[in-house]
């Protein structure tokens, strides 16, 4: 089959889905992974397609930053979704056969999918489906909000996404041809009433959900709807050919394991001060450590601390002592996958739920908000992670649990049974 997958976002949000492309085409179908430019090569280095979307998340992050207004946000936030919107429309070829779609842009691959009358099938990073069981990523705060006002605020995570996009919608759909009114909307999490179930109508059953994240790290709730799996980690593919730099295989073996510190997409901008901080932190720990400059061009240097580019998480984390994150899924995925403890440092969408969840499956401390951060804390959380053996011991508990897990292998077998391969 000829598969395009739609997502959008930071590294974060396309790495895993080269690991999925990659099962695909080993199991002989023709992937196309439609993102932004800036990850051509990562997409392309793991033997998939690529089509462009417009936008540039790193600057769209900065822009953020430099907003004077919840107004100017929107306004951003709208330039942005419409220029997915007209690369989605590009994007669209004769010949697809199937269209699977992160959670942000699927409003836009189920126009696609309904203008190449083929299927779509959500393919999400994290919980987003609304549930009685917890409140979504994306829902401000971690507390628990009771059955009903986990419902609510998890309908309003899918609501403001699905506002934020219905212009783009619109205009979409009046490009290729579309009917003003859509179908019914695809799946959004269970009823209303007191009833657990899939949802009424003719959206029930046609649009299925993969979720790509470990039941042992978030258990598929009671409530979900019965079209949505969790399926485990789909772990990124390492790009053909990849070496480790010879600088950074010299600096793992000429002590003991360092501590990984990377923030990730976040920040940008904000790499002397990041970068004072962390060696402060390191300092007064008295650990080694790997820095990644990611997005806010971290940096380093000295004979403890190393700084380096992008390197595969699955090679480089195993070999660390703990690590030190901004919590998106991705990387939380990864330190779970080594068997490493974390440092959770949130700060913005998905990241306070992963960070909390760290915390309360005994493999973190508790986390510390990137807003306020300082040395001195980040250095006694450093200490701690290491420093206690129950977080490294339900660490590798958990890693082995995670590892007996095939999360692209459900996801295949639907298309198997589905669609006849």
């Amino acid at each position: 089959m000829r598969i395009l997958i739609i997502t959008a976002g930071s590294r974060g949000d396309v790495a895993p889905f080269t690991g999925l492309g990659r099962r695909l085409l080993d199991a002989g179908h023709e992937v196309t992974v439609a993102a932004h430019p800036s990850f051509a090569a990562l997409v392309g280095g793991c033997g998939l397609g690529h089509r462009p979307l417009p936008g540039d998340p790193q600057d769209l992050i900065r822009s953020w930053s430099r907003a004077a207004s919840p107004q100017e946000v929107r306004a951003l936030n709208r330039a942005y979704v419409d220029g997915l919107a007209d690369g989605v429309a590009e994007a669209v070829a004769d010949g697809t056969d199937l269209v699977l779609t992160a959670f942000a842009p699927a409003p836009l691959g189920h126009v696609v999918g309904e203008a190449l009358g083929v299927p779509v099938i959500g393919t999400h990073l994290t919980p987003a489906l609304a549930t009685r069981e917890f409140p979504l990523p994306g829902t401000p705060g971690t507390d628990d909000l009771g059955p009903e006002g986990n419902l609510a605020a998890g309908l309003e995570v899918v609501g403001r996404r699905d506002r934020l996009f219905a212009g783009a919608v619109a205009r979409l759909r009046a490009r290729l041809g579309l009917p003003a009114v859509a179908p019914a909307e695809p799946l959004a999490g269970p009823p209303a009433g007191p009833s657990a179930g899939p949802p009424a109508g003719p959206a029930a059953g046609i649009r299925p959900v993969f979720a790509g994240f470990s039941p042992s790290v978030v258990p598929r709730p009671a409530d979900w709807p019965s079209q949505a799996e969790v399926t485990g980690y789909w772990w990124p593919a390492r790009p053909d050919g990849w070496r480790p730099p010879a600088e950074l295989a010299d600096f793992l073996q000429a002590g003991p394991p360092p501590v990984f510190i990377g923030f990730g997409s976040m920040a940008p901008g904000h790499g002397e001060r990041l970068s004072d901080l962390v060696a402060a932190a390191v300092k007064r720990a008295g650990v080694r450590a790997v820095v990644q400059a990611g997005w806010a061009g971290l940096g380093g240097g000295g004979d403890d601390v190393l700084a380096i580019g992008d390197v595969p998480h699955d090679w480089l984390f195993p070999q660390t002592a703990a690590v030190v994150h901004h919590a998106g899924a991705g990387t939380t995925g990864a330190g779970l996958r080594a068997g490493v403890p974390a440092v959770p440092v949130p700060v913005m969408a998905d990241q306070p739920f992963w960070a909390a969840r760290l915390h309360r499956l005994g493999v973190a401390p508790r986390p510390l908000p990137f807003e306020g951060l300082a040395a001195e804390a980040l250095a006694d959380a450093i200490t701690a992670c290491v420093t206690e053996p129950g977080h490294h011991r339900r660490a590798v508990e958990l890693a082995r649990r995670i590892a007996a897990e095939d999360g692209a292998a459900p996801v295949l077998a639907h298309i198997d049974a589905a669609y006849g391969g």
